[in-house]
C-alpha cells in the first residue's frame, strides 16, 4: 500500500510543474542574464546613435463624392461616388506608380543624395579592406552590371514607394499622405507635391475625357441633324401626298356627319320597324278578305278619309233606319237613302284598301330609306377610318421628328456647354492640411528600440538559461541527489581552495571550526545515524571517476570518525595512489600491497597519522594485477585481522567507471559511500556507477556531494542556510 501511494505521489511530481525548480533555475543565472542584457542593449544602444534620423511629413487632402454630368439622360463616363469602392479606387490611385514618377520627375529625385543610387555606390566597404582581410571580398563580389537609366528609376521609385504611406482617416473623406525622409523639409515638399500631383491628374483627366465626351458629341450631332432633316422630309412628303391641310378639321367634321348618320339609320330602323309591323297586320287580314276586320286596324280606322267616310255610312244608315218606319222600300226616298248609303258603303271600301295599300308603299319606302341610310354610315365609318389612319402615320412622323428636334437641341445645347466649360474643370480633392517640414524625428525611436532590446535579451537569456539547465545533466544540489540518483544524501562538503591540486585536502584538523570541518562533521553523523543498532565497520568510498575528491572524503571523515572511535584509513587505490603524497609517506614504503601479499608485518606497514588519532595503511609497492590482489582470498584475511584491532576501517578505492575495484572492495564492505563532484559530474554517469555497485548487492547507504559552493547553492531557493549557519 505504502508503495503504491509512493508511485502515485511521484507521477504527480513528475505531471506538476515544478514553478520553485523554474526561478532557482532564473536566480542561479540572473547575473548571467543581467549581463546578456547589458551587452545587448549596449551594442543597441550603440548601433541606434549610428542611425540617420528619419522625419515624417503629412498632407490631409479631402477626397469629395460628387461629380459633374456630361449629358442629362445619363453620364458617359458615370462614377458611383456614393460607396466605399470609390474612396478605395483613390487610395490605390494615391499609390499608383504613375503618380509617384510624376512626383520623381518633378523633384529630380534620382539626382537627390538620398534616393540617387550611383552616390550610394561611391562608398564601398570593399575598398577599405585591409590586405589581411582580403580575402572577405570574394565573398562579397561587386554588382557587375552598371547602373543604367531604367535600373536608376526602378530604384529611386522602389525607394520612393516604400517611403510614402496613404492613411485614410476611418468614417471621414480624408485621406492623409505621408512620407519620410532624413531631410524634414524634403519630407514635407514630397507630401505636398504628392498631393497637387494627384489634384492635376485628376484634372487633367476629366480634361482629357471632356474633350472626348465632346469629340463625341460634335460626331453625334451631324448623325442627329441628318437624321432630323430626313424625318421632316418624310412628313412633308406624306402630307403632300395624302393632301392633309388639316387633319384635326377633316376628323371633326367626319365625326360629326357620323354621329348625324347613326341617328338617322336609327329613325330609319325604328319607321321601318313600325310599317313592317302594320303591313303584316295588313296582309294578314287582306288576305282573308275581311272587311270588317281589316277596318278595325288602328291604322286604317284613324285615317282621316277612312274615318270621315265611316262617318258618313252611319249617317246613312241612321237615315234609312229613320225613313223605314215611314216608307217602303221602294220609295224614291228610301231608293235615294239606300243608293247613297251603298255610294258610301263603296267608297269607304275603296278607300279601305286603297289605306291598307298605302301603309305597303310606306314599308316599301321605310325600308328603302333604312338601306340608304346604312349605305351612307357605312361610307362614312370607312371615311372616318382612312382619316384616322392618315393621322396616325402623320402622328407618327410628326413625334419622330420632335423627338429627333428634342435630341439634335439638347445634344447641341451639351456640346456647346461642353466646349465652352472645357478649360474649366472642379477638382474633386483640396488640400485640408499641408505638410510642414517636422523637427521631431519618427525614426529611430530610441527608447522603444532600447525597450525591445530589453525584452528581447531578457527574453533569449531566460531561454538560454532553461536551455542550458536543461542540457546541464550534472548533479548540483542535495535535491539532484534524490530526484535523479534516487540516493540519500550523506552530506555535502564545501568548495574550499588548494594549493596543491590533484592532492587530497586535509581541512578536518587544519580548521577544525571551519566551513569545511563543520561539514565532515555533518557527514559523519549522517553516516552514523544510517545504522545505530549495527555500525558500518568496513566503509569504502568511491566516486565515478578520479578527481572527484573521494581520497579527500575518506581522509577527512577517518578523521572525524578518529575522534570518537580507532579508526584505520586504508588505501586501497593501487594503480593511482595520492593518500601517501598528502601524508608524506616515502614512495614504495610499505604498505596495502606487502601486507596482503606477506612481504611485511602489519607493525611494518601501518603509519600513525601525525595530529589525528587513527592509523594509515598506505597502498605500498604498487602490483601488477591490482584487481587480482584485492580479490585474493588474501586480502579478506588480511581485513579480518584488521577488523580485529579497529573499531571503522575506511577504505579509499578506485573509481567506479574506469575499473571494477570498488565492485570487489564493497563485497567485504559494511557501508559504500558515492562521492559526487557538485556541478561536474553527470547524473547518467552517476547513476551508472551507484547502478554497478547496486547489482552486485553492495551496501550503498548514501551519496556525498563534494565541492559544493556554496553562494551558487544559495542561489537555488531552500539552501540559503549552508551559509548562514555555519558553513560560512
Amino acid at each position: 500500500m505504502y508503495g503504491s501511494t509512493s508511485r502515485t505521489e511521484a507521477l504527480l511530481n513528475e505531471n506538476v510543474i515544478n514553478l520553485r525548480h523554474y526561478w532557482r533555475v532564473l536566480m542561479a543565472n540572473k547575473w548571467w542574464i543581467a549581463g546578456l542584457v547589458l551587452v545587448v542593449v549596449a551594442l543597441t544602444a550603440l548601433i541606434v546613435t549610428k542611425l540617420d534620423s528619419v522625419y515624417r511629413a503629412t498632407t490631409t487632402v479631402l477626397i469629395e463624392s460628387s461629380e459633374a454630368k456630361v449629358v442629362s439622360i445619363e453620364d458617359i463616363y458615370s462614377v458611383n461616388t456614393r460607396n466605399k469602392e470609390y474612396f478605395l479606387t483613390q487610395f490605390e490611385i494615391l499609390k499608383s506608380r504613375e503618380l509617384a514618377e510624376r512626383v520623381i520627375t518633378r523633384l529630380d529625385l534620382t539626382n537627390h543624395p538620398e534616393f540617387d543610387p550611383r552616390r550610394q555606390q561611391e562608398f564601398d566597404w570593399r575598398d577599405h579592406v585591409p590586405e589581411a582581410l582580403a580575402e572577405l571580398k570574394v565573398w562579397f563580389p561587386r554588382d557587375a552590371a552598371p547602373l543604367t537609366e531604367s535600373s536608376i528609376k526602378a530604384k529611386v521609385l522602389a525607394a520612393f514607394t516604400e517611403r510614402l504611406s496613404i492613411s485614410p482617416v476611418s468614417n471621414t473623406q480624408l485621406v492623409k499622405i505621408s512620407f519620410d525622409a532624413g531631410d524634414p523639409e524634403l519630407a514635407a515638399q514630397i507630401a505636398n507635391e504628392m498631393a497637387d500631383v494627384y489634384i492635376e491628374s485628376f484634372l487633367e483627366a476629366r480634361l482629357d475625357m471632356t474633350r472626348k465626351a465632346a469629340g463625341w458629341l460634335t460626331g453625334r450631332l451631324e448623325g442627329l441633324k441628318t437624321k432630323l432633316k430626313e424625318s421632316e422630309e418624310r412628313l412633308q412628303a406624306y402630307r403632300e401626298s395624302e393632301e392633309l391641310v388639316d387633319a384635326s378639321g377633316v376628323r371633326a367634321l367626319n365625326s360629326s356627319e357620323l354621329t348625324d348618320l347613326t341617328l338617322r339609320h336609327v329613325e330609319a330602323r325604328k319607321r321601318r320597324s313600325e310599317a313592317q309591323n302594320l303591313m303584316e297586320q295588313v296582309e294578314q287580314y287582306s288576305s282573308m278578305s275581311d272587311f270588317e276586320s281589316l277596318l278595325q286596324l288602328p291604322a286604317i280606322i284613324q285615317h282621316d278619309m277612312v274615318r270621315a267616310l265611316r262617318t258618313a255610312e252611319v249617317e246613312a244608315e241612321r237615315k234609312i233606319a229613320e225613313l223605314q218606319d215611314r216608307y217602303g222600300p221602294k220609295h224614291p226616298a228610301m231608293v235615294s237613302a239606300q243608293a247613297e248609303a251603298n255610294k258610301v258603303g263603296a267608297n269607304l271600301r275603296q278607300q279601305v284598301m286603297r289605306v291598307a295599300q298605302g301603309i305597303r308603299s310606306e314599308y316599301q319606302i321605310a325600308l328603302e330609306t333604312e338601306k340608304a341610310v346604312a349605305r351612307q354610315l357605312a361610307q362614312a365609318k370607312d371615311r372616318l377610318q382612312q382619316v384616322n389612319r392618315k393621322e396616325f402615320r402623320l402622328s407618327e412622323l410628326e413625334r419622330e421628328v420632335e423627338t429627333n428636334r428634342q435630341l439634335y437641341d439638347m445634344f447641341l445645347t451639351r456640346a456647346k456647354e461642353t466646349d465652352e466649360t472645357s478649360g474649366l474643370q472642379a477638382a474633386h480633392a483640396r488640400v485640408i492640411d499641408a505638410a510642414t517640414a517636422s523637427r521631431v524625428p519618427v525614426a529611430p525611436k530610441t527608447n522603444l528600440i532600447l525597450l525591445l532590446a530589453v525584452v528581447a535579451s531578457l527574453g533569449i537569456g531566460v531561454i538560454l538559461a532553461f536551455v542550458r539547465d536543461a542540457l546541464d545533466n550534472t548533479i548540483k544540489t542535495p535535491d539532484d541527489v534524490e530526484d535523479k540518483l534516487q540516493s540519500n544524501v550523506l552530506g555535502l562538503l564545501p568548495l574550499t581552495k588548494t594549493t596543491q591540486k590533484g592532492q587530497p585536502l586535509e581541512g578536518f584538523l587544519a580548521d577544525n571550526k571551519g566551513t569545511f570541518a563543520e561539514a565532515v562533521r555533518s557527514l559523519r553523523t549522517g553516516m552514523m545515524l544510517s545504522s545505530l543498532d549495527q555500525p558500518h565497520k568496513v566503509i569504502v568510498v568511491t566516486s565515478s571517476l578520479p578527481g572527484e575528491g573521494k581520497s579527500t572524503v575518506a581522509l577527512n571523515l577517518a578523521e572525524a570518525l578518529g575522534q570518537m572511535e580507532r579508526v584505520l584509513l586504508v588505501e586501497a587505490d593501487l594503480r593511482r595512489p595520492v593518500l601517501g603524497k598528502t601524508l608524506k609517506v616515502e614512495q614504495n614504503a610499505p604498505g596495502l600491497s606487502n601486507l596482503v601479499t606477506g612481504i611485511d608485518r602489519l607493525e611494518t606497514c601501518v603509519r600513525t597519522f601525525k595530529g589525528a588519532r587513527i592509523d594509515v595503511l598506505t597502498a605500498g609497492v604498487l602490483p601488477r594485477k591490482p584487481l587480482e590482489l584485492l580479490a585474493s582470498n588474501r586480502f579478506n584475511a588480511a581485513l579480518e585481522n584488521l577488523k580485529k584491532n579497529y573499531d571503522r576501517i575506511v577504505i579509499d578505492s578506485p573509481p567506479m567507471i574506469p575499473v571494477s575495484d570498488a565492485m570487489v572492495l564493497s563485497s567485504a564492505a559494511d557501508a559504500v559511500v558515492y562521492v559526487v563532484k557538485a556541478g561536474d559530474t553527470s547524473a547518467s554517469l552517476a547513476r551508472k556507477g551507484i547502478k554497478r555497485l547496486r547489482d552486485v548487492k553492495a551496501p550503498v547507504i548514501g551519496v556525498v556531494l563534494n565541492q559544493v559552493d556554496l553562494k551558487k547553492l544559495s542561489q537555488y531557493g531552500d539552501y540559503g542556510g549552508y551559509e548562514a549557519y555555519g558553513y560560512s
